[in-house]
């Protein structure tokens, strides 16, 4: 029994050091995340609330591996002060809900902006308060009432003087 101490000892600091790379190996770079449709500045609470809206797992687990994690005193609910929908125009016929959300929902929300750039596909570039990017969503595959449910719960605009 002795004899196999140092054995079990050795699979165990090999198993130590795998979960610790393996673990490592789940976060993208910043170029990675931005190649996906995310800056790496959504919290990962963002993540959980996407998975609610959207059942595209592959989506769900590309933010995760962009997101940061949640602090005990960040602020759990990351709110937007605008948004720009962008998409390219040829590749609408595509994207149904996207298209349904632009011509019949975008009005309802006066702080969200319809932007048509070559080759982009379907997402969201939330802003703050200053009008300049801070998250980029993807949308390919959100349903209609998905982004209506993301854009009321996550952009509070700021209030106006007049």
């Amino acid at each position: 029994m002795v004899r196999y101490l140092p054995f079990a000892a050795a699979v165990a600091v090999v198993l130590a050091c795998c979960s610790v790379l393996c673990s490592g190996a789940e976060r993208l770079g910043a170029r990675e995340c931005e190649e996906l449709g995310f800056t790496g500045l959504a919290l990962c609470s963002d993540c959980t609330a996407l998975a609610e809206f959207v059942k595209d797992q592959e989506l769900v687990d590309d933010c995760r591996k962009c997101c940061t994690e949640d602090s005990d005193d960040s602020v759990s609910k990351l709110t937007f002060s605008g948004a720009i929908i962008e998409v390219c125009m040829r590749k609408l016929v595509f994207y149904p809900d996207v298209v349904g959300f632009i011509e019949e929902d975008k009005d309802d929300f006066p702080y969200v902006e319809a932007r048509y750039a070559y080759g982009s596909p379907p997402k969201l570039i939330m802003l703050d308060d200053k009008g300049e990017q801070k998250e980029t969503i993807r949308i390919d595959n959100w349903k209609r009432e998905h982004i209506r449910q993301f854009l009321k719960e996550k952009v509070k605009p700021a209030k106006s003087d007049s």
